[in-house]
């Protein structure tokens, strides 16, 4: 293969992998210490909104290890507005199918869920919005979560 042709095939990947990802605004994962969850512990994120005219597509992510206990994970999600408004809900993601397959992608002991958590979200006010997640299983100490993410993308 010729030096040209492989600039050529390299900007052309680049640039579809940067059109696939242009509507997202904000897209981050923070750890769970250890793979232990507690209750009473918050997954706290900073999400900066400059747009207050376009509608935008909420996700949560999540990674758990293929040893985690559950077919899904309750989450408690509060979103605070800049002002100080605040909305609490609750989420349930779902991680396995009914005969315990795994949702998620991924090999080997991880795997990578990804759920639409709100549709057509209309942000009033331009600033940070913190979003908050916090488990809400029944155990103190939630075993097998690795990581928790929040994505946040422009409805095109």
């Amino acid at each position: 293969m010729s030096r040209f042709f492989q600039v050529i095939l390299f900007t052309g990947i680049v640039l579809i992998m940067a059109a696939c990802n242009s509507q997202s605004i904000y897209d981050k994962y923070k750890p769970i210490n250890k793979g232990v969850w507690n209750k009473d512990s918050l997954v706290v994120f900073q999400v900066p909104v400059t747009d207050t005219l376009q509608n935008h597509n909420l996700y949560i992510n999540v990674r758990n290890k293929v040893d985690y206990r559950y077919s899904n994970l309750w989450l408690f999600v509060s979103i605070e507005q800049p002002g100080g408004k605040t909305v609490k809900d609750t989420f349930e993601m779902v991680l396995a199918d009914p005969s315990g397959k795994w949702l998620g992608e991924g090999f080997g002991g991880l795997k990578t869920r990804e759920a639409i958590y709100r549709r057509n979200v209309f942000f009033p006010r331009s600033g940070d919005y913190t979003i908050s997640l916090q488990q809400g299983m029944r155990n103190d100490e939630l075993k097998g979560i690795s990581d928790v993410g929040v994505r946040v993308e422009k409805v095109e």
